[in-house]
């Protein structure tokens, strides 16, 4: 490009410049323009956003993930954490900094490898009520300080609950686990690879979840309520559908000429993306398109303003004089008025019954369980008694019979031997008449 060249391009440039900024100072002024300089604030900033997946090995969580934010979180090279992780349950945190349109989504998945994976599950979801709580407060802590400019948000804002295809409704570990954790978290429960059902059996399945879950009084996602007539329709559309049925690839199939992701079987292709064939797109829409924003509203307004109103309402240290009286507890009253030590007396007495009744119904069952062990033994004796008794009457009637039979075999000898000492006469007559004879002849 020439000298000349140049200064005219850069003359057009400064001309374009100039009427960009005089239609710039001819925009609408006013208050409207409010939305639009929170939007440019929130785009420079960035935003957060920290999902959780719990659920068995082998139930496709990885998968998921990389199709839901079309991502190679998870690889052959970097397997999901179910895959390296063995034995016990850990929380493991994987993130990723995703850029669509300008906009920088800093995700946070927490994985749970090894849940519900041993042979005694019992409290395996108390890591995941620590690592919640530990976010809680180290976003407290946060708020604390007196210098608040850098508050990382890392609690966690949804949690997938991963339901095996079984067909025959929750485990007690899912009953147990969402009901400890329902009233920290907002669970989504996820009927995982169901590809494995037919539509009926999909169907029955989720009414008897959603069944199980109304009977346990287990608290899931709330969606918000509006009244807008069109996200009304998607909100209905979405609680008709729980719980969502996915499945998960990154593979491209073609199909029909059409390209798609989707699972090769020999009967067909599952497409992820086919809302006949699965609530994937459901699940990616609702988690990136209309409710990211209010899954994050309502862990903030909701479940972390619980954590913190029990924390603050908690007993604390005489803060007048520390040194002085540290260690001795001070009543500061609660919302309902009573004293937080009357509060943990309370708590402390409704354990101890709770105790006492457990231990109750323990004894009863070990007593129930004791009689009906003794009553199967005898039973069991009884039974080898009369088996016993069968025998020796058994052994009785053939000792009888072996004795008929001896007896009639000594009848037969007795006779045997008669019929011998007759033949055996009978012979010695027949050779002295014979001599006789002989004699007679002689003579």
């Amino acid at each position: 490009m020439s000298i000349g060249e140049r200064s005219v391009t850069e003359a057009a440039g400064s001309v374009s410049r100039m009427v960009q900024q005089q239609k710039n100072l001819e925009a609408y002024v006013g208050f409207a323009n409010l939305p639009n300089q929170v939007y440019r604030k929130s785009v420079k900033r960035g935003f957060e956003f920290t999902l959780m997946v719990v659920g068995e090995s082998g139930l496709g969580k990885s998968t998921l993930i990389n199709s839901l934010f079309l991502t190679d979180l998870y690889s052959p090279e970097y397997p999901g954490p179910s895959n390296r992780i063995k034995k016990t349950v850990q929380v493991e945190q994987s993130k990723v900094l995703i850029k669509e349109g300008g906009v920088q989504l800093l995700l946070t998945i927490v994985d749970t490898p090894g849940f519900g994976d041993a042979v005694d599950n019992s409290n395996c979801w108390q890591p995941v009520i620590d690592h919640i709580d530990s976010k809680f407060e180290d976003y407290l802590n946060a708020e604390s300080r007196v210098n608040r400019r850098l508050m990382p948000d890392s609690r966690v804002h949804c949690c997938l609950y991963f339901i095996a295809p079984s067909g025959h409704g929750l485990k007690p570990l899912d009953i147990e686990f969402m009901k400890r954790l329902h009233e920290k978290v907002n669970i989504i429960p996820l009927i995982a690879k169901a590809d494995t059902l037919t539509p009926e059996e999909c169907q029955q399945f989720k009414k008897q979840i959603m069944r199980e879950i109304q009977e346990h009084k287990i608290k899931m996602y709330e969606f918000p309520e509006t009244d807008d007539e069109e996200e009304s329709k998607l909100v209905k559309k979405i609680k008709d559908r729980l719980p969502l049925a996915v499945v998960g690839s990154n593979t491209i199939i073609e199909v029909n000429g059409k390209r798609v992701r989707g699972r090769q079987y020999p009967w067909g292709v599952a497409e992820v993306e086919n809302g006949e064939h699965c609530d994937f797109t459901i699940l990616r829409n609702m988690l990136i398109r209309t409710h990211m924003q209010d899954l994050k509203d309502v862990t903030n307004n909701v479940h972390y303003e619980n954590y913190r109103s029990r924390k603050l309402a908690a007993v604390t240290y005489n803060g007048a004089d520390n040194n002085k009286n540290k260690g001795q507890l001070t009543k500061s009253d609660t919302d309902d008025g009573m004293s937080p030590l009357a509060q943990m007396e309370e708590e402390r007495r409704e354990h101890v019954t709770k105790m006492k009744k457990m231990e109750m119904e323990m004894e009863q069952v070990f007593e129930m369980k004791v009689k009906e062990k003794i009553q199967k033994l005898k039973d069991s004796e009884a039974e080898l008694q009369r088996r016993h008794e069968q025998m020796r009457k058994n052994l009785e009637a053939q000792h009888k019979e072996l004795e008929e039979k001896r007896r009639q075999l000594e009848e037969e000898k007795v006779s045997w031997e008669a019929q011998q000492r007759i033949l055996e006469q009978q012979k010695l007559d027949a050779s002295r008449t014979l001599e006789k004879n002989k004699k007679k002849k002689i003579f």
